[in-house]
């Protein structure tokens, strides 16, 4: 009588145990490996042993789709039912996600509205007048905004919502490293951002000042340095009380990081340029002075941001986004430099700062919610099956029903026409521009802000994705074009529907004194 074969259990990749049964007794599963034994009367005995199926890779896509990073396990329970998770970003209706958006949309609108009335009012400090390059830097300096502090408000949104923020020593390496990044970034960003002014100043004019190079480096770099260490500073607690409300940081993180942003920068910028233009000829070496100190700092942010994993890759390959968006920026400040002293263009100055910052708010938490959502299917350089196509046409952008992405660009893109009535009221009322809101002014100013965010939210449900698909990760590459396209966009249909409006006469009676 042969023996009876050994009872052995194998692990399921649930982590449950079960029995192993020779095949006549039950079916083997797929990918069974049988095994045999010499019983004691020489016959054979096979005994199946199951495979582990576990994939580090799906257990790790499992984990970062559940927003808290966390899951039911009941020792006592095989089957697959878990308890009941935490709401997905992913699953928001379009009735939550306008309500989250909304008060940060208009907290940053109002913001983006002081920036252009104190630009309103600064334009005729001498500074401005006698060193007119200094408007160039403005769009190149407020883009930091989309260069630096938007892309790390996605970069610590998408780490929160996948869990790499839950512990503290993950939450203090995630700030030191990112801090530490975006002063090197906005040092050498200001340094390149004066170059351009100083360079596009000189190109129509024929005209170059050392004088004024220095200032214009002087007054860019320090204030690039100051506004990103600040703005950096609330960005990162802005992420943290969003995740303890139970808020999804990216609808909130981003418009928040421009409320405060352009009026920061630009106070930043007015102030610093104008008491540096006031030492200009009693103390010269007062600005290079200011150069050289907030330059010399570089190395050890460079080196706090070298010991940080999750910063060292975009240390070294994050420029070409950061450099190429200054560089359409600058060009938008030309555009502003060209106009601003023109009286057919009078207060272009006011407006600019709310378009341009408006545009670049909404398609900035589009951006990052779509980044987001690719991240919760894989990793840069895979295909999702839940990814739509590389080159969406408009309809699939902003009417399919089945994509959440889709319903936020239509949120978004609604939010446009009743966001800026509201500001355009506000600018009126305080007399911003001596200008008077006549209704064809009105018109040619929601066509312009409208086709702005149109072509803005189509261009990022392509740029994402394609960034995607070519292994770049979108939180650090995608903002950064699209808020410099805002820039550019937003300066140039602005200054159209002026040169428009100055056409048809409708100018003439609306410029006060």
């Amino acid at each position: 009588m042969a023996a009876p074969a050994e009872h052995r259990e194998a692990p399921q990749a649930n982590g449950a145990a079960l029995p192993a049964v020779p095949p006549a007794c039950g079916a083997a599963p797929a990918r069974a490996q049988p095994l045999e034994f010499l019983a004691s009367d020489g016959d054979a005995v096979e005994v199946v042993v199951l495979e582990s199926r576990a994939n580090a890779k799906g257990v790790r896509e499992e984990d970062a789709l559940l927003e808290n990073g966390s899951q039911s396990n009941e020792s006592d329970d095989t089957s697959t039912d878990r308890g009941p998770e935490p709401a997905s970003p992913l699953k928001e209706t379009s009735f939550s996600i306008g309500l989250q958006v909304l008060f940060p949309f208009l907290l940053a609108g109002f913001g983006t509205v002081a920036a252009g009335m104190v630009l309103d009012i600064v334009q005729h400090w001498d500074v401005f007048k006698y060193v007119t390059e200094v408007f160039i830097l403005v769009p190149a300096l407020l883009g930091l905004k989309g260069n630096l502090e938007m892309t790390l408000a996605s970069r610590l949104s998408t780490a929160a919502n996948i869990g790499q923020m839950d512990t503290p020593k993950e939450l203090w390496k995630m700030i030191t490293g990112n801090m530490a990044l975006i002063q090197v970034q906005a040092t050498v960003v200001g340094f390149l951002a004066s170059i351009a002014a100083v360079i596009f100043g000189w190109i129509p004019d024929g005209h170059f000042s050392i004088d004024h190079a220095v200032l214009l480096c002087a007054s860019s770099v320090a204030t690039a340095f100051i506004a990103s260490l600040v703005l950096g500073m609330i960005m990162i607690g802005v992420i943290i009380g969003s995740r303890k409300m139970g808020i999804n940081p990216d609808n909130v993180a981003t418009p928040i990081a421009a409320s405060l942003g352009d009026l920061i920068t630009l106070a930043l910028l007015s102030g610093i340029s104008w008491g540096l233009y006031k030492e200009l000829e009693s103390k010269a070496y007062v600005n290079p002075l200011v150069c050289a100190f907030f330059i010399a700092l570089l190395p050890i942010w460079i080196i706090m941001a070298k010991r940080n994993a999750a910063t060292r890759e975009v240390l070294y390959s994050g420029w070409e986004p950061v450099i190429i968006a200054m560089a359409i920026s600058s060009v938008g400040g030309l555009i502003l430099d060209r106009t601003v002293s023109d009286p057919n263009f009078a207060g272009i100055a006011v407006f600019t700062p709310v378009i341009n910052g408006v545009g670049g708010n909404l398609v900035a938490v589009q951006a990052s919610r779509i980044s987001t959502y690719l991240h919760m299917s894989g990793m840069p350089g895979e295909s999702p099956e839940t990814a739509p196509r590389k080159c969406p046409s408009p309809c699939s952008t902003f009417f399919s029903s089945a994509d959440v992405n889709s319903r936020s660009a239509r949120v978004l893109f609604l939010l446009v026409v009743p966001g800026h009535l509201v500001f355009l009221y506000t600018i009126s009322s305080m007399r911003g521009g001596h200008t008077t809101l006549t209704p064809i002014f009105i018109l040619f100013y929601m066509t312009a802000a409208l086709l702005q965010v149109l072509i803005l939210l189509y261009i990022a449900d392509w740029m994402v994705h394609w960034m995607w698909g070519r292994d770049l990760d979108p939180d650090n590459f995608s903002i950064p074009y699209l808020t410099a396209l805002g820039d550019l966009i937003g300066t140039g249909l602005l200054a159209l529907s002026f040169h428009i409006l100055w056409l048809i006469g409708d100018r003439d009676s609306d410029v006060g004194d």
